[in-house]
């Protein structure tokens, strides 16, 4: 297999991490105020809106992935680049939704003789789920061939309409009563815009709004009575709905084995076949910090180094290695052999990756060097 550069870039050397957080020294445009009554609104849509179904996690889910999906613009303030952030198109919304829910359409093994598409909702399984659930009999098993299939386009159309129809209008309703805090309700147009504050503080937040959301989410797929006979309280349903799928991952090695020439991506030193020096694939960007698979965000090193890392970001050198090995060097092969496996979108991954150095830096994070070796993240930032 060739080595493809991709056309996108033409330098070799990544941004320094000083370059791709800049706007983490304006967040206090953003004023105190405005991140408080983010959380406390956060706190009284979970309390005090209606979830018969799970649409609206899975909304509240999208507007925080797709607010850390965009590139950092580091030459502007918090509030410009919020302002630049605000409109999201209701299709990128759709795209979303459909890929937070692949992973619910498949069979649950719980303790029942058959396997079951967990419900979600009180009444029948909900369309998307259930258009879903049928691709994947049709022989579609990720949803890189999803996206490729001829299904996709009708079924984008179909799931907007849903779309909608309900759950965007929905979110905001609190008590019965509509409080557009995240955005105001605008059914003429084609696309939402964010009130002023609020990417930023999907941002800030990201964390604490998917962890919230994947909890809520799991309890209300527990507590539908359909479900729950099937699950009978045992299984790690979390895992289930929003786990990686390993087998899925492994796909990427022989990929990653050919660019990085059978090296550990972090030592550089050979991979074998057994005990810690065992090749794994590695979520650069750690999945407990952005729990989602891209191809591009892929890296294979031995167990040892792999398990070393775990959650915590790479240091700077070795972020400057992964951008010149994934997407300058390698993008357009990565899309073009794990594509119909994974999410592939380079420029998601950059974005993520500056949006996880720009939060480090906020809360002074170290970076993984080696073993146990770790720097400071403003240390690397004087350095670079």
């Amino acid at each position: 297999m060739k080595q493809t550069p991709s056309p996108v870039m033409n330098s070799a050397i990544s941004p320094d991490i000083s370059s791709v957080v800049s706007p983490a020294k304006s967040s206090a445009d953003i004023d105190a105020q405005t991140q408080v009554n983010f959380i406390t609104y956060l706190q009284r849509l979970l309390v005090e809106g209606e979830f018969t179904a799970t649409y609206k996690f899975a909304l509240l889910h999208a507007l925080a992935d797709i607010c850390i999906e965009r590139p950092l613009h580091s030459d502007v303030n918090a509030n410009l680049h919020d302002a630049l952030d605000s409109v999201i198109t209701i299709d990128e919304l759709v795209v979303k939704f459909i890929e937070l829910y692949w992973q619910h359409s498949l069979p649950y093994n719980g303790v029942a003789d058959e396997a079951f598409v967990l419900l979600q909702n009180s009444g029948s399984q909900s369309a998307l789920v259930q258009d879903l659930a049928a691709m994947r009999r049709q022989g579609i098993r990720t949803i890189g061939q999803l996206k490729q299939s001829q299904h996709w386009k009708s079924l984008l159309t179909k799931t907007r309409n849903t779309f909608k129809q309900g759950p965007l209008w929905r979110l905001q309703l609190l008590a019965g009563k509509e409080e557009c805090f995240y955005y105001p309700h605008d059914k003429s147009q084609k696309h939402i815009v964010l009130n002023p504050g609020i990417a930023f503080c999907f941002r800030r937040f990201y964390d604490l709004v998917v962890s919230l959301a994947r909890n809520h989410w799991t309890q209300k797929v527990s507590a539908f009575p359909a479900n729950f006979a099937v699950l009978g309280g045992k299984g790690d349903l979390s895992q289930f709905l929003f786990g990686s799928d390993r087998n899925s991952i492994i796909s990427a090695r022989p990929l990653l084995t050919e660019i990085q020439q059978g090296k550990c991506f972090y030592c550089n030193k050979p991979l074998k076949n057994d005990g810690n020096n065992a090749a794994e694939v590695d979520h650069f960007i750690p999945w407990a910090r952005y729990p989602n698979d891209l191809g591009h965000n892929f890296v294979l090193a031995h167990r040892s180094c792999n398990n070393a890392k775990r959650d915590h970001l790479a240091a700077q050198r070795h972020k400057e290695r992964w951008y010149e090995q994934n997407i300058i060097n390698n993008a357009a092969q990565i899309t073009s052999e794990l594509s119909q496996y994974f999410i592939c979108d380079s420029s998601r991954s950059e974005a993520i990756t500056a949006w996880a150095y720009q939060l480090a830096l906020q809360g002074d994070s170290p970076l993984w060097v080696a073993g146990r070796e770790f720097e400071t993240i403003k240390v690397a930032v004087r350095l670079s």
